[in-house]
């Protein structure tokens, strides 16, 4: 072979890195992120690429934490329920997000998602958790319009700059919000006991969080579901 004709064969086989904005398919999609490890994350969300930029302390990293603490003591507690963070999920040929969480029940205990063999999530998560700067930003419109297609029974919105949190519930083909009760606590219609006292959380009161939800775990309707899974 020439060294012009090898020249050219290294450039065809050469893997074309993400750009945002790119239109791709979920096969090229997930060739090109497997080939570029440096990044943490990309989404492909209606077919389009999205490179998320670093992330800031207050506006992301520490709202975050919080709904993994939040999240994280419900999943303990509760036998048959898993947790992830950033992990990837193949809902459908034009979208694989990486959600900030995602809690769902395991498949052998009638979940809707499942683990591929590749070690990835396929299917809708029963419940997904983003933070989001501001209402303008892609988690509450064509995100939201991709978990709501897939069957995601709820999604939870925290908008950083509003200081504004919305908890969607999949009723009737639709996303409705979940309203909060006299004390200001949403309560899950998916996963029983899962209680969010709301203005606690935006407050930054996670002690309060804990506690109401502690409320929630120590309730009958959580020992009912936990005793429904076990005799999945």
């Amino acid at each position: 072979m020439s060294a012009s004709a090898e020249l050219d064969s290294n450039k065809s086989d050469r893997i074309p890195p993400l750009e945002s904005g790119d239109r791709l398919s979920r096969h090229e999609f997930e060739r090109r992120y497997t080939a570029m490890p440096h990044v943490k994350k990309a989404e492909l969300i209606e077919g389009v690429v999205y490179l998320a930029s670093p992330l800031r302390f207050r506006s992301h990293g520490k709202p975050h934490g919080q709904l993994i603490t939040w999240l994280g003591v419900y999943q303990i507690s509760t036998l048959g329920v898993e947790l992830a963070d950033n992990a990837t999920v193949r809902l459908d040929l034009d979208n694989e997000p990486q959600p900030d969480v995602v809690l769902l029940i395991d498949e052998r205990l009638g979940g809707q998602a499942h683990i591929s063999n590749d070690d990835y999530i396929e299917g809708a998560p029963e419940l997904v958790a983003e933070v989001a700067a501001s209402s303008a930003a892609n988690d509450l419109h064509d995100k939201k319009r991709a978990y709501w297609r897939n069957g995601v029974q709820e999604y939870i919105v925290w908008q950083i700059l509003e200081n504004k949190l919305n908890w969607f519930s999949l009723q009737n083909g639709e996303y409705v919000p979940l309203e909060a009760d006299a004390d200001g606590v949403i309560k899950s219609q998916v996963f029983p006991g899962l209680w969010l006292a709301t203005p606690a959380l935006l407050a930054g009161d996670m002690t309060k969080v804990v506690a109401v939800l502690q409320q929630g775990l120590n309730s009958k309707e959580h020992a009912a579901f936990v005793q429904r899974l076990s005799h999945q």
